[in-house]
């Protein structure tokens, strides 16, 4: 069974910084795509950064230059670094991994930029 458990959300100010880790664990063989996702309050999940098996990295027009997502395949994790956060930036961010043809969904962790 896979698992994919969030860490690292909170609250903080405008302009500031916060680094989210993701965590796999399970019967994994390898882990294809992984990235992030986020829902606002009243709004569908988007998103927000993507990065595959090699390294290579795409990004929401509205995070780009202020969001870093990274992997680290030893350890089947995923991080991103999030700078200059906004309070356009809060929501719940959710972890995703593609494993095989299969995609699981970490439980979500909550990010809350205040002004």
């Amino acid at each position: 069974q896979v698992r994919l458990v969030e860490s690292g959300g909170g609250l903080v100010q405008a302009g500031g910084s916060l680094r989210l880790s993701c965590a796999v664990s399970g019967s994994i063989f390898s882990i294809n795509d992984m990235g992030w996702y986020r829902q606002g309050p009243g709004k569908q999940r988007e998103l927000v950064a993507a990065i595959t098996s090699l390294g290579s990295t795409n990004y929401a027009d509205s995070v780009k230059g202020r969001f870093t997502i990274s992997r680290d395949n030893a350890k089947n994790t995923v991080y991103l670094q999030m700078n200059s956060l906004k309070p356009e930036d809060t929501a719940v961010y959710y972890c995703n991994a593609q494993i095989s043809s299969w995609f699981y969904w970490g439980q979500g962790t909550q990010v809350t930029v205040s002004s």
